[in-house]
């Protein structure tokens, strides 16, 4: 019996649910995830911040926390303001701020690195520092210290999801120009839980 092959059937490629990255499973991105609002969460214990969209992990940072005799407060926080090239002005009345003179936005004895970002006002905010080495340690007076160009990195993407995205040019001008104090008000407040 001489016979006519039958056509080949188009194979069908279903793309999988989750994908391995660097050996841990995460979801497959869609739409739904891509319009979710972010929301940050601070683990004390751990002393890491990470950035969740939706229910997906997207940045994970180092950061310093308060001494225990200055400790940072735990809770839910809205960030609203961020502040570019801050100036730093000593606490009143802080026993350890005792003899430290006020700094204007770039001054290299600021200690305010680059960028604020505000979550209890007026005395605790996100900020960079120059003392990387205090990244994963208890000694701020507080704050939650960052990387400074990590910091920046979390700030433009707050700025971005919170409703007030900027160019590269307007960023490159805040980094180069640190005596330029710039104040941002967000339209979409950003969520931050902070955790023993």
């Amino acid at each position: 019996m001489t016979g006519v092959a039958a056509a080949p059937v188009p194979a069908q490629i279903e793309l999988p649910r989750t994908a391995s990255i660097a050996g841990k499973e995460t979801a497959v991105e869609t739409p739904a995830v891509l319009d979710a609002p972010i929301s940050l969460y601070a683990n004390l214990r751990a002393r890491i911040l990470t950035v969740k969209q939706g229910d997906n992990v997207i940045r994970t940072y180092a950061i310093a926390i308060g001494q225990p005799k200055y400790p940072t407060p735990p809770g839910s926080y809205t960030i609203r303001k961020i502040v570019w090239n801050p100036s730093w002005t000593p606490p009143p009345g802080a026993v350890w701020a005792k003899g430290k003179t006020a700094k204007g936005p770039g001054d290299p004895g600021n200690p305010m690195k680059v960028v604020k970002i505000f979550f209890k006002e007026p005395a605790y905010y996100i900020h960079g520092t120059d003392d990387i080495e205090s990244l994963g340690s208890a000694e701020s007076h507080g704050c939650l210290r960052m990387d400074p160009g990590e910091v920046t990195d979390l700030a433009k993407m707050i700025m971005e999801h919170g409703g007030q995205p900027r160019g590269e040019n307007w960023f490159w001008r805040i980094i180069h120009f640190r005596r330029d104090e710039q104040v941002v008000y967000l339209d979409n407040p950003i969520s931050l839980t902070v955790t023993d």
